[in-house]
């Protein structure tokens, strides 16, 4: 269920959190001035403002932590893209700056990058693409060619090879990455505090309608806003605050047969 309404449109989401907080400030104040039950309840006039803040201290702190474990997810997700598209830019630079003829990695290189864009990116599912990782797996080959070593020296084969491995352990990380979800017990444990946060604040606002009025809105706002922004970001590769595939298509523009600078002058 939790997972369901994550997976809602911004509106739905902001709709969602609005028509419970907004319903439950509603529900209370019908209840405590006019229902059947409003004299009883009258009876737990006199408990103190500060009780509130023992509530909201709780429901504060988790929505932190709630908030952090999302922020921290998008930014691992973040650098993993980074990590795959500057180790492939390493591969490019190093195949260029070699001095053999590596013209085939760098098209191996750019048909992996093409196949991520294509058949990965747009739907994460936690699932490798099987011709994304076909185009991996020829990519490694071209980089693995043992002619590499004699022609270039076994330092640049060391560091294609080493950049190539960290490709794909940053790639089967930003895969990981895209199925990975907060515990739905955080998300129900937060939105129920929130319930329990408005409770405490009715209750030292017996007395007064207006005020508890003012109170509960004023405090459901808020809750609407910062779980609904926290609820935007759960997943960083759909949504609004999605992490941009741009370091990745910055590497599929680069050339296959770069234009090398014009030598010296002849003497």
């Amino acid at each position: 269920m939790i997972q369901d309404w994550l997976d809602l449109p911004p509106f739905g989401t902001f709709a969602t959190l609005a028509l419970l907080y907004y319903g439950v400030a509603a529900a209370l104040v019908a209840v405590v001035f006019a229902s059947p039950l409003s004299g009883s309840i009258a009876r737990f006039q006199g408990v103190v403002a500060p009780f509130f803040s023992s509530v909201a201290v709780l429901f504060g702190l988790l929505t932190g932590f709630l908030g952090y474990d999302v922020a921290e997810r998008n930014r691992q997700a973040t650098r993993a893209v980074q990590t795959e598209a500057g180790e492939l830019q390493n591969v490019y630079t190093l195949s260029i700056a070699a001095a053999s003829d590596m013209r085939n990695i760098r098209i191996a290189l750019k048909d992996y990058v093409s196949s991520v864009l294509k058949n990965e990116w747009p739907t994460v599912n936690g699932v490798a693409a099987p011709a994304t990782s076909t185009a991996f797996d020829k990519m490694l080959g071209e980089i693995s060619a043992p002619a590499i070593t004699r022609d270039s020296g076994a330092a640049v084969h060391v560091a294609l090879l080493s950049s190539a491995v960290r490709v794909g352990t940053a790639r089967n990380t930003r895969i990981s990455l895209s199925t990975d979800r907060t515990s739905d017990l955080k998300w129900i444990s937060v939105l129920i505090l929130g319930v329990v946060t408005q409770i405490a604040l009715a209750l030292v606002h017996l007395d007064k309608q207006r005020p508890m009025i003012a109170a509960l809105s004023v405090f459901a706002t808020g809750a609407i806003v910062a779980l609904g922004l926290i609820a935007l970001q759960e997943d960083p590769f759909s949504g609004v605050f999605r992490v941009s595939p741009l370091p990745l298509e910055h590497v599929l523009s680069l050339p296959d047969t770069p234009e090398l600078p014009p030598g010296p002058p002849p003497k």
